[in-house]
């Protein structure tokens, strides 16, 4: 869906919608199982910088629900995770802030995205809310035994059969070391 300024300085765009799973994008980070839903209001707020300046920016606010499917960190099997979430962002044009000296900015300011070419993508914002609200690290079972690093099994399947490699020599130095601490 595409949120344009000049339509939204007529009037504010309210959304209610279900993207199909594939509509959007989430790469190798997660999939899509089923709709995700997504509902909330978009406006242009107009900031004034001075009297001729006039800024438009769009406030966008919703929230977002769905289930999708995220690779185990260990053994890459795929785990339902239920991501579900609420935004309120400001979007402004590319270049508003461009200036020639070099400034700090606010933690405020550090909350602002940007638009291209008058218009905004809310499946952009959905695509970014998602892969932002999902775990860092998923595990299909705390007790996950991950891939044969040898033959690419995965041992939670299978037993096996690779021999363990041999052992970095640096680590010879280590060896000894917990039998010593007992004692």
């Amino acid at each position: 869906m595409e949120l344009k300024v000049s339509e939204l300085e007529q009037e504010p765009v309210e959304f209610e919608l279900e993207l199909a799973a594939g509509t959007i994008d989430f790469g190798e980070e997660a999939e899509q199982e089923g709709a995700l839903e997504t509902s909330g209001r978009a406006e242009v707020i107009h900031e004034h910088r001075g009297p001729r300046e006039v800024v438009a920016d769009i406030r966008l606010r919703g929230t977002y629900k769905g289930t999708f499917h995220v690779p185990c960190a260990r053994c890459v099997e795929p785990v339902e995770v239920p991501v579900a979430g609420e935004f309120d962002l400001i979007f402004r044009p590319v270049g508003a802030d461009a200036g020639s000296a070099e400034r700090s900015i606010s933690a405020q300011e550090t909350e602002i995205g940007y638009y291209q070419k008058d218009s905004l993508l809310l499946e952009d914002v959905l695509r970014e809310q998602v892969l932002l609200s999902l775990p860092v690290r998923t595990l299909c079972k705390p007790d996950c035994k991950g891939l044969c690093p040898r033959c690419g099994k995965n041992r939670n399947l299978d037993a096996c059969s690779c021999e363990e490699g041999p052992t970095d020599p640096r680590w010879d130095a280590l060896s000894g070391l917990r039998g010593r601490m007992k004692s």
